[in-house]
């Protein structure tokens, strides 16, 4: 079987979780408490490992020939996570948990879930901002810093701001555009510099309340089953013929099928979240690649355009 988590040789996921709130859906990882610190964090993960650069060569009729590139390696295990060239800078992992020490400390942050995709190359924590919202009498929504650090080749850290459905523990999109998520891209050419990256996070509770009156008017809005068609044809593709793809319509499905219905129901608030449960909940042949595409792949992105395509659609109607 495939992982996008990286599997330790004790069979475990490399992923910790906060157990107060239950086991995650993909159902792997290690449950740890609510008060660890973001080094107890990344160790309860099998995260505090290392990272260095190491040049490359080709062997040429017995001659060890530079290549001028170099392998970014795991200094626990010798793993070569990719090739790099020389200008390009690894942030280590304890770098990435260390971000989070000073609002943990403060008590504005709890650390949620911690994990590596990939046999390493992508590192991941995840931070309860202590942040949210509630709509329609019953439906919470709570804020979460994202930092993720890849050790692979093209890609660049990314810090930023996801919210949860807790109906569902959906991800969901923040903003209503990929350009206004409240996010840093650094690449690994330029030095991680963690003070300037919360200066430009402006880290607060102006961060979700877009989303929340973005959650509201989708709430106030009623869809037709032609809506419905069109919007589930956009986000997820159709056939030849012009009818949906079996994606897009099992996802149509969950409109009035999926954990929250009863929130706001015949409105675009649930078209929306029909998305958002079908790539966390339904795609995808195992519950570990689902996570991986969810958080960082193309269903991330998916989410993105179908809030602004809810929006769009609901503001028509």
């Amino acid at each position: 079987m495939a992982h996008e988590l990286e599997m330790l040789a004790n069979g475990q996921a490399s992923m910790a979780y906060r157990g107060s709130k239950g086991r995650p859906w993909h159902k792997l990882g290690v449950e740890v408490g609510d008060d660890l610190t973001p080094e107890q964090m990344m160790i309860a993960a099998g995260l505090n490992w290392t990272v260095s650069k190491h040049d490359t060569f080709v062997n040429f009729n017995g001659e060890l020939i530079p290549t001028g590139s170099q392998a970014l390696i795991r200094d626990t295990d010798g793993r070569v996570l990719t090739e790099v060239g020389k200008s390009w800078n690894p942030v280590q992992n304890a770098e990435a948990f260390d971000f989070f020490c000073d609002f943990v400390s403060r008590g504005d942050m709890v650390m949620d879930t911690a994990g590596s995709l990939k046999d390493g190359q992508i590192v991941w924590a995840l931070a309860d901002v202590k942040d949210g919202f509630e709509l329609f009498g019953g439906d919470k929504v709570r804020g979460y810093l994202l930092f993720s650090n890849p050790h692979q080749y093209g890609k660049s850290l990314d810090i930023k701001f996801v919210m949860e459905r807790v109906v569902c523990n959906n991800t969901l999109a923040v903003a209503l555009t990929e350009k206004g998520q409240p996010s840093v891209k650094i690449n690994h050419r330029r030095k991680f510099d963690a003070d300037r990256v919360k200066e430009i996070l402006g880290i607060g509770h102006n961060k979700t309340e877009k989303f929340r009156e973005a959650g509201e008017f989708l709430g106030s809005k009623r869809y037709t089953k032609e809506n419905l068609v069109t919007f589930f044809g956009e986000v997820f593709g159709t056939k030849e013929d012009g009818t949906l793809t079996r994606t897009a319509s099992q996802a149509m499905l969950a409109v009035e099928d999926q954990p929250g219905a009863n929130f706001a129901p015949g409105t675009f608030w649930n078209v929306f979240n029909a998305v958002t449960f079908a790539t966390d909940h339904l795609m995808g042949r195992e519950d570990d690649t689902r996570l991986a595409s969810a958080v960082f792949g193309s269903n991330a992105a998916k989410k993105l355009k179908a809030l602004d395509l809810a929006v769009e659609m609901a503001n028509a109607a």
